[in-house]
């Protein structure tokens, strides 16, 4: 298996690394600075480049990183602007192989943050841009409830030991909602505390996995009879089924 690092970038997005030996490829490349940076002091040649939605923060670098390894092969949504001159076009069930990096990817369609918003998973990975978060969920900037809550679904489904590469830091905010919501969540009461001593340190919080996220999320519990109830009393109405308590619970978290 190759080695994945976070690069830090902006206030609190990470840049995955992937790396094997003299090879890498990055997802998400919000700038350019920090990505080169990390290449040289690993002497990594950069081979690819995989964007999971069109958002500037992870797409603002793509134009530099290739012109300074112009044969890196870009990846990115079909559905979206693609963020250079060429590069592949992805859509969902492509498969994407990265020889160097003894990597198989597939590409799943997981529009509600953006329409035409993808995440990469394969070999007990999923790199799920601003989809799904540790804790939480990105915001419906174009989508709707019901399609992120379809999309959320589809992950939380995968198996319980992938694990969880999404681009943000969003981990101890999310949590205090999730609290917020079930403040008698055993296991979401354990990972708040081992997530405050992580950035007591200085230290990310992710990879999180699949089977983590289903225990204490709250926006992929929206069937447990607490959440929905929690949910209810919020909205102050009668929430026919998950997706509308998925969308309550949104709604009450932009707010939060």
């Amino acid at each position: 298996m190759p080695n994945i690092s976070p690069i830090p970038a902006f206030n609190d997005n990470y840049i995955w690394l992937i790396s094997n030996g003299n090879s890498a490829a990055v997802v998400d490349p919000g700038d350019a600075a920090p990505v080169a940076r990390a290449l040289a002091e690993r002497s990594l040649t950069l081979d690819a480049i995989l964007i999971t939605h069109h958002h500037r923060d992870h797409t603002g670098g793509v134009k530099a990183l290739l012109a300074r390894w112009p044969e890196a092969r870009l990846y990115a949504p079909a559905a979206e602007p693609m963020p250079a001159a060429s590069g592949t076009a992805l859509q969902e069930g492509d498969r994407l192989t990265l020889p160097s990096l003894g990597l198989e990817l597939e590409v799943m369609a997981v529009p509600g943050h953006t329409l035409g918003h993808i995440a990469y998973h394969g070999q007990g990975l999923l790199f799920c841009g601003d989809t799904l978060f540790s804790g939480g969920c990105g915001r419906l900037f174009e989508g709707t409830p019901q399609q992120m809550h379809l999309s959320l679904s589809r992950l939380a489904a995968l198996p319980e030991d992938t694990k969880v590469y999404c681009t943000h830091e969003y981990t101890q905010a999310n949590l205090a909602f999730c609290h917020a919501v079930e403040p008698n969540n055993p296991e979401l009461k354990k990972y708040l505390q081992n997530v405050a001593k992580l950035r007591q340190q200085g230290l990310p919080t992710l990879p999180s996995s699949i089977g983590l996220e289903n225990a204490v999320n709250v926006f992929l519990r929206a069937h447990v009879p607490g959440v929905r109830a929690a949910a209810q009393h919020h909205a102050m109405a009668e929430l026919n089924g998950d997706a509308e308590v998925f969308a309550a619970l949104r709604r009450w978290k932009d707010d939060f």
